[in-house]
């Protein structure tokens, strides 16, 4: 089973730069990709970030430019740097994280969230 730990986000204002931290924990055969989504009240979660198990990245059109997504294989953790932070980024971000397994399809997880404020 896989165990999701975020830590990071806060209050910034705008133009701010937070980082968000994901680490993997538990027994499992290997990861797949990783990334972050967002949710807003009354919105449906969305696609941020995410990584793939060999670098490839993929980002929001919103994100472009401002946020970068990086992962540290060995420690099996996911990072969200942010800078040029907008009120609209304001939401509450979610860690995902496909897990590989053997003899089974791929299963995915979603960490607790931690909410990012971007004042204005």
């Amino acid at each position: 089973q896989v165990q999701l730990v975020e830590s990071g986000g806060g209050l910034v204002q705008a133009g701010g730069s937070l980082g968000l931290s994901c680490a993997a924990s538990g027994s499992f055969f290997s990861l797949n990709s990783m990334g972050w989504y967002r949710q807003t009240p009354g919105k449906q979660r969305e696609l941020v970030a995410v990584i793939t198990s060999s670098g490839n990245t993929n980002y929001a059109d919103s994100v472009k430019g401002r946020f970068t997504i990086s992962r540290d294989n060995a420690k099996n953790t996911v990072l969200l740097q942010m800078n040029s932070l907008k009120p609209e980024d304001t939401a509450v971000y979610y860690c995902y994280v496909q897990e590989n397994r053997r003899l089974a399809p791929i299963r995915a997880h979603w960490g607790a969230g931690t909410q990012v404020t971007v004042s204005s």
